[in-house]
C-alpha cells in the first residue's frame, strides 16, 4: 500500500513576520521555515500506519526550490521511505498545486493521499479538495481519526454539530486536522537514516498558471493600548460606551 503525503515549506507559525516595505511580500530574512504543521500531522499519521502495517510505503512530495529539501529530509527522518522534490521556481496557487500533484499521483498511483487540511501561510483550505476533484476520488476533510481496513478508510471528522464518520473506498484523499495526532520527536538515529534515504528531484509535469494573485501585503493595525478599570461598574460603562455591551 502506498501513502503519498504532500508537504509544504512554510514560515515557522510561531515566528513573527512582517511585510516588505513595498508590500510586495513577506520579509523572510532571518525567519525559520518548517513543514506546514498540518502536513507534519499527515506524515506522522502515515508513519503510524506503517508501524501497524510494514507493507505501507510512505512517499513525501513537495513542490518548490532546493530549500524544500530540508523539510523533505525531516519527513524522511520521521519515518517516510522516500521523497520527491518537484523543482519549481514560479508562483503557485491552490489550483496549480493540485494540478501538479494530480499529475504525480497518476504516475505514483498511491492508495491514499494524506495531506494537511490547509497551510499556515496561505490558510486557503482548498488544495486537498481540488486534488480529489481532479482525480475523481472520494475525499474526507478535517480528519481527527483514520482507520484502514479491507481497501477502505473509515474517517472521523469534526463538524459544528459533533463528529461525523465517513467510509471511503481507496484510493481516496484525506486531509488532516490538529486533533488527529501529535507529531513525534525526531531521534538522532532517524536524522542519520534520513540522509541515506532516496530523494528524487523531478521537473514539473504541468504548466497551469495561477488564477490568484497577491496584490499587497500589509501588517494588521496595531492594537490600542489597554487600560485598567477600578470596578465592574466602570468596566460595564466602558464596554457600553464602545458599543460592546448593552
Amino acid at each position: 500500500m502506498k501513502v503519498l503525503v504532500p508537504v509544504k515549506r512554510v514560515i515557522d507559525p510561531y515566528a513573527k513576520v512582517r511585510p516588505l516595505s513595498d508590500g510586495s511580500g513577506i520579509d523572510t530574512s532571518g525567519v525559520k521555515f518548517d513543514i506546514n504543521p498540518f502536513d507534519e500531522i499527515a506524515v506522522e499519521e502515515a508513519v503510524r500506519m506503517k508501524e501497524s502495517n510494514p507493507a505501507v510505503e510512505i512517499i513525501v512530495i513537495s513542490i518548490g526550490g532546493a530549500e524544500s529539501e530540508e523539510q523533505l529530509r525531516k519527513a524522511l527522518a520521521m519515518g517516510a521511505d522516500r521523497a520527491i522534490l518537484v523543482e519549481s521556481a514560479r508562483e503557485h496557487d491552490s489550483l496549480t498545486i493540485a494540478t501538479e500533484l494530480a499529475a504525480h499521483v497518476a504516475e505514483i498511483q498511491p492508495n491514499l493521499v494524506l495531506m494537511g487540511k490547509q497551510s499556515t501561510d496561505g490558510d486557503n483550505n482548498q488544495t486537498g479538495q481540488m486534488l480529489a476533484a481532479k482525480l475523481g476520488w472520494p475525499q474526507a476533510t478535517f480528519a481527527s481519526k483514520i482507520e484502514l481496513f479491507d481497501g477502505a478508510a473509515l474517517v472521523t471528522r469534526e463538524t459544528d454539530n459533533g463528529e461525523e464518520m465517513l467510509q471511503l473506498p481507496l484510493p481516496s484523499v484525506v486531509t488532516t486536522d490538529l486533533r488527529l495526532n501529535e507529531p513525534r520527536y525526531i531521534a538522532m538515529m532517524g536524522i542519520i537514516k534520513a540522509r541515506s534515504k532516496p530523494l528524487d528531484k523531478v521537473a514539473e509535469k504541468t504548466t497551469a498558471q495561477p488564477k490568484v494573485k497577491y496584490l499587497k501585503f500589509e501588517a494588521p493595525a496595531p492594537r490600542a493600548a489597554g487600560r485598567k478599570v477600578g470596578s465592574v461598574d466602570e468596566l460595564v460603562s466602558a464596554l457600553k460606551a464602545q458599543g460592546v455591551a448593552l
